[in-house]
């Protein structure tokens, strides 16, 4: 599937540089923060960004993505609301965004109707965590018909009969967890293991881009963890930069945006 993502994750591999993908969740710290806080990330160079549609209950997630979801829903975030923040956004940028998140509200939501709007508002692509492979068609004709292309996840327990198959159905990426636990996880003292796991991700899955995420804290550990991939993703991290600098209500808004951009460049630099 062509696509903005595809064509963004190639360029970059052909000038040999490592993709960045930075993910936020919608409505956190308030839904009217959304715009500023994805205009932020784009100009701190995201290659691509994901935007969390708040859950609740994100199995996947460590505390801080945790948190931010929890209060999004208490703020009054909403599929609506997150697909309007799309809208707004892709009015503006061509930076690809792909909406990650379960697969509960789509269902409620209904997965045509969903697929629909997250097209037209702009959408290009989907991650869906706790949507198993095997159980794809259930999203897949849907979301292709709508030009939407869905990334699915490895870890280091998958077999590689497994990673096949999920290179096979990806579209853009396949992201690579890089470790057995949540998001946020503290990967010191598990480098030789995580690295001999990107190194066999890396010769088993052909078919697409490769990201790694999970415990990205830094532009040290992007750097480190990126050497048998095409590039990571950050999420912990910059959620909580998001409520460090959202909590210090002294300092002007302007001034906290602009923080936020050098943190998000500062994760790039290596």
């Amino acid at each position: 599937m062509k696509s903005r993502l595809s064509s963004k994750l190639n360029s970059l591999k052909k000038r040999d540089k490592k993709a960045m993908g930075i993910f936020l969740t919608s409505g956190f710290p308030t839904p009217s923060d959304t715009n500023q806080l994805l205009k932020a990330v784009d100009q701190g160079g995201a290659d691509f960004i994901e935007l969390g549609m708040p859950h609740s209950d994100p199995l996947a997630e460590g505390l801080p993505i945790q948190y931010s979801s929890a209060t999004a829903l208490r703020s009054g975030t909403t599929m609506k609301t997150t697909l309007e923040a799309v809208n707004n956004f892709r009015q503006t940028s061509d930076t690809p965004l792909l909406l990650m998140g379960y697969i509960n509200p789509i269902l409620k939501f209904g997965i045509a109707k969903f697929c629909e709007h997250a097209s037209a508002c702009g959408a290009d692509g989907l991650i869906i965590p706790d949507l198993p492979p095997q159980e794809a068609s259930l999203l897949q004709e849907e979301a292709h018909k709508n030009g939407l292309g869905l990334v699915f996840l490895v870890a280091p327990n998958t077999s590689t009969e497994r990673m096949k198959q999920i290179d096979q159905l990806s579209d853009g990426f396949v992201y690579c967890i890089s470790i057995t636990g949540l998001t946020g996880s503290e990967l010191r003292g598990q480098q030789n293991s995580i690295n001999s796991y990107l190194e066999h991700a890396r010769q088993v899955i052909t078919h697409n881009h490769l990201m790694v995420g999970f415990g990205i804290q830094s532009s040290a550990d992007a750097s480190q963890l990126s050497k048998h991939t095409d590039g990571f993703i950050v999420g912990s991290a910059v959620i909580k930069e998001i409520e460090r600098l959202w909590a210090s209500q002294e300092i002007p808004l302007p001034d906290r945006q602009e923080a936020l951009v050098e943190f998000v460049r500062s994760l790039k630099q290596s």
